[in-house]
């Protein structure tokens, strides 16, 4: 691909002028400061920064997420709801738009020339679902049992339509790859940290968007609305996308025996405890030398590419109640779902960065030959401003979602949770009309929210 370097530094020029220092930022650093705070327990301060961060009138899908899952933690679960069907409203304009054009994401100019970070951010395909997983909850915490019911169904529909969009993005990826003669494999990118991505963890997982969380939590709402048939099929799924964990297991086996009665003797309330550790970890950018061959010789052009380092978020292994052990099962691992995100959207990536590496090759060669010394380093400094990799995820997600299942009567519980700096005490109660109980439990540095 060949492109004037004089045209190709005047669109770079124009790609910034349109978009502003928007398209330059690092989310990852934006965020450090917001996500410090918020572990601290400053949830204003850290809202306030999201506000500071976002001062124009069209506020963009990040911005919704972040801020419903801030005002979760605060407590303000109806303000959170509004904020998160307010961001569900702009994923639902990307389906209507893939259904009609068969495609994740329409190009941009930019997105080839410039960075990935001039594409619109319509989320990563985990992030579609989690927002209703955690909308599902939100509502159930609520009482909004048909709210919950269709954050549930959209789950379903969204998971089927990122199936059938991956499919026909890998057939594109591929022929793009065969067309501009790229091997498409990040294992071939010299100096990047491959072992992210080829973590075991990560590599296990059937994708990078389903989680087992999503359909334990849709078998155990439909099982307390006493939808049988619905809830064995949430339990089969959570089950298949996470082999071989018993409280996974148990939740299928025991279905039968827990509508009917006969594992509840003396009555008593099915009580999930959802505990949901850290911070999911965000992107960076890595700038990788790549070789293109201009007029006769090589020259090396600096690539960014999205790195994700593993998690290192503290992790519990269980809690108590009333000084009881209860186990807790880590049913999703969020941080491998976003590096397994990452890993299947490489070959894409790694296209369109050769197309731009081919294409800031030659325009910095031409540069150096039409106008000597001052044009080719006009040409670097344009190409080293624009080179970064897109940084934008979801970063207020935890890092890893764990649950533990026991029957309490009516009464007041003291549940244990530990933490790096000790064990923390949160006070629940359980009240006598209630059969079914979820509480959410959110560990936050040093913090346990239960919202």
């Amino acid at each position: 691909m060949k492109v004037k370097g004089v045209r190709l530094v005047t669109v770079m020029a124009g790609v910034l002028s349109l978009t502003g220092c928007g398209a330059m930022r690092s989310y990852h650093q934006e965020m450090q400061t917001t996500l410090t705070v918020a572990q601290q327990g400053r949830i204003d301060e850290a809202l306030a920064n999201v506000e500071k961060n976002n001062t124009g009138d069209d506020k963009d899908l990040l911005y919704f997420l972040e801020k419903g899952e801030l005002l979760r933690l605060k407590g303000d679960l109806p303000q959170s709801v509004d904020s998160w069907l307010k961001a569900d409203e702009k994923i639902r304009t990307w389906e209507e738009e893939s259904r009609l054009t068969l495609n994740k994401a329409g190009e941009a100019v930019g997105s080839v020339l410039v960075n990935d970070k001039i594409r619109r951010y319509d989320g990563e395909d985990y992030e579609k679902v989690m927002l209703s997983t955690m909308l599902t909850l939100n509502h159930m915490q609520m009482g909004n049992t048909s709210g919950a019911r269709t954050e549930i169904k959209k789950t379903h529909e969204r998971e089927a339509l990122i199936a059938s969009l991956n499919e026909k993005e890998y057939d594109k990826v591929e022929e793009d790859a065969k067309k501009n003669k790229v091997t498409s494999t990040f294992k071939n990118l010299k100096g990047y940290p491959v072992e992210t991505l080829d973590d075991p963890e990560v590599v296990a997982l059937k994708n990078g968007y389903q989680s087992a969380f999503s359909h334990y939590l849709a078998g155990y709402v439909y099982e307390s609305l006493g939808e049988k048939s619905l809830a064995a099929p949430g339990y089969r799924k959570a089950i298949e996308l996470r082999p071989n964990i018993p409280v996974l297991e148990q939740g299928l086996k025991e279905l039968d025996s827990r509508m009917n009665g006969k594992s509840r003797k003396g009555g008593g309330t099915d009580v999930l405890f959802v505990v949901e550790s850290g911070f999911i970890p965000g992107r960076t950018s890595m700038t990788i030398p790549l070789p293109v061959f201009a007029g006769g010789q090589f020259i090396f052009t600096q690539i960014a590419f999205p790195v994700i380092r593993p998690s290192n978020s503290y992790l519990p292994a269980n809690l108590s109640v009333n000084g009881k052990p209860v186990q807790l099962a880590t049913i999703s691992n969020l941080d491998a779902m976003a590096r397994r995100a990452l890993r299947d959207e490489m070959p894409g990536i790694i296209v369109r960065s050769t197309v731009r590496a081919v294409a800031k090759g030659f325009a910095q060669k031409e540069l150096n030959d039409k106008l000597g010394v001052v044009g080719g380093l006009a040409g670097i400094a344009a190409t080293a401003l624009t080179e970064q990799a897109d940084e934008r995820s979801w970063r207020t997600l935890p890092a890893y979602i764990s649950v533990a299942r026991t029957t309490l009567k009516k009464g007041d519980y003291t549940v244990t949770v530990p933490t790096p700096n000790g064990p923390t005490n949160v006070t629940i109660s359980v009240p006598d009309s209630a059969r079914y109980l979820i509480v959410p439990l959110r560990l936050v540095g040093q913090q346990v929210v239960k919202s």
